[in-house]
């Protein structure tokens, strides 16, 4: 049986204290933010059903989502907006939400373990784990705070531009997403960056 917390058990006999998990959801749709959450949770706390945020339903998601609120120490969810991903890339971008999400925790973290083979520059020690969101716990639920508050955000988003359905997709490059896209053209929330495959090369924003 795997060990969820070897990575945090790991980094605290080197004498780190307070080891935060950090993910990031929305680093590929057409629309929206991408998100990004960082959690440190209690020594060996044990969250039945935590798993990485894309091998569980919604319905799971959201359940998990409370639970990690309510027995996490600390935890933060962050984001940057489309203009920033337009103006900075997406990958800067993904880097600016998780900085913001690690600036936003309430108990201040020593150490971090970031989803990826990037690093966000956090100004903490940082250790980047290939798919880590199935290998640590706090990375995990990180990544299942981003997504399901990115998912909420979407709906929210749905109401404002109904013609998009963003509730069915969440802003992903779906088939229904790309032919309600070329019918009705982009509107506020979509990554002007993102869209000239599938508007074309002449398309400026």
């Amino acid at each position: 049986m795997m060990d969820w917390y070897a990575y945090e058990c790991g980094v605290q006999k080197q004498g780190f204290s307070a080891v935060c998990g950090i993910d990031e959801a929305g680093r590929g749709p057409l629309a929206g933010p991408v998100f990004a959450a960082a959690v440190i949770l209690p020594q060996h706390c044990e969250i039945d059903g935590l798993n990485d945020s894309k091998k569980l339903s919604e319905k799971k998601r959201e359940f998990l989502f409370d639970q990690i609120q309510q027995q996490a120490v600390s935890y933060s969810i962050a984001f940057a907006t489309e203009q920033e991903i337009d103006s900075i890339n997406i990958l800067q971008a993904t880097f600016l939400a998780m900085n913001r999400a690690f600036s936003g925790l309430s108990v201040p973290s020593d150490c971090a373990l970031v989803d990826g083979n990037r690093d966000p520059h956090l100004p903490v020690p940082t250790t980047l784990i290939i798919k880590g969101d199935a290998q640590s716990a706090s990375i995990a639920a990180a990544s299942i705070l981003a997504k399901v508050s990115r998912d909420r955000l979407m709906t929210e988003i749905d109401k404002l531009y109904p013609e998009y359905q963003f509730q069915k997709h969440k802003g992903y490059g779906t088939a229904l997403h790309r032919e309600l896209l070329l019918k009705h053209g982009p509107c506020p929330v979509h990554r002007r960056s993102f869209l000239k495959k599938i508007l074309g090369e002449g398309f400026v924003g």
